[in-house]
């Protein structure tokens, strides 16, 4: 039997347990909210599509009820207040810090060996709380954010090269925000081939413009954070975990000299696998790219800083 709890039934959070559900990632998910009722509803309309769309997984809701949570593999945060448009990231972290740190200690009383995903923002800096209060492995705390950012940069490289985005590969590194992310445009292939022979030099340069706003586009959009993308993600980095998959996927998980950066939790290319991060893969970074590295790196520990400040850690 194997489990996964999402704690956070907002849009993010059902969003990823529904596709958990649907791709049957786990024989049960139960997603836990501090708002009454509001797990428990989603989760009894998301199981009245079981036998509409043809899944076997078994989805619960609690409020507040952790016990509910035990002995789950991997468990998901996404709780926290959405960032509102014009909101940085880094206005968040006061409020969020609280609340992960809260829900990380109450999720490890029941399920001491699960590993645990983080998508709260600002989500390098919530990863990096997690990991220094918590006192678990390093290989058992992964930011999801990556997966996301990775995601968008092969939407819209697909949409420039107007192919199939099933057919793309590309890889975004550095911290997940709007001006630290790094699209890596040199290591992005079309069928095995480097995007620079389909695209000119201006075009990429606008993709990886693109990737780098495409979650503020979509506030701007939606008068809220976007949810199918991020779930999707959160739910994608679980079952790379949970089936073993050994997958290179982009994660903000902690640095110790990899990368030339440590006392951190930045996205870097990792293997996932059953025991969570499997391996850190250093990939041979021109000068250019190390820079850009070390300017997101920086911008990161600075919102860490405020960690502190907020009492925090």
């Amino acid at each position: 039997m194997s489990k996964v709890t999402v704690v956070g039934a907002g849009n993010v959070g059902a969003t990823c347990a529904n596709v958990l559900a649907f791709n049957e990632v786990a024989d049960e998910v139960v997603m836990l909210d501090v708002k009454e009722g509001v797990s428990e509803g989603k989760a009894m309309d998301m199981m009245q599509t079981a036998q509409l769309l043809g899944f076997d997984t078994t989805l619960t809701g609690c409020t507040n009820d952790y016990a509910q949570t035990a002995d789950s593999d991997v468990v998901v945060i996404t709780s926290g207040i959405p960032r509102k448009p014009g909101m940085t990231r880094e206005e968040l972290i006061g409020v969020n810090a609280g609340i992960v740190k809260s829900v990380a200690e109450n999720l490890l009383k029941y399920s001491p060996n699960a590993i645990i995903v983080v998508i709260s923002n600002p989500m390098d800096t919530m990863t990096y709380l997690a990991l220094k209060s918590l006192g678990l492995p390093k290989n058992r705390i992964i930011g999801m954010g990556g997966a996301l950012d990775s995601s968008r940069f092969k939407y819209f490289l697909s949409q420039a090269l107007g192919c199939n985005a099933n057919e793309v590969e590309g890889m975004v590194i550095g911290g997940h925000g709007d001006t630290t992310m790094i699209p890596l445009t040199r290591f992005a292939t079309y069928k095995g081939l480097p995007i620079s022979n389909f695209l000119s030099a201006e075009k990429i340069e606008e993709v990886a413009k693109s990737t780098m706003v495409g979650g503020a586009t979509l506030t701007g959009l939606l008068g809220t954070s976007a949810w199918y993308a991020p779930g999707a993600a959160g739910a994608f980095v679980v079952e790379a975990i949970l089936h073993n998959q050994m997958k290179l996927v982009p994660c903000s998980v902690s640095l110790e000299g990899e990368y030339g950066e440590t006392d951190i939790c930045c996205g870097v290319p990792v293997i996932l696998g059953k025991n969570g991060i499997e391996k850190i893969v250093e990939l041979p970074l021109n000068e250019a790219e190390k820079a850009a590295f070390k300017a997101s790196a920086d911008a990161v520990r600075k919102v860490n800083g405020a960690l502190k400040e907020v009492g925090a850690l």
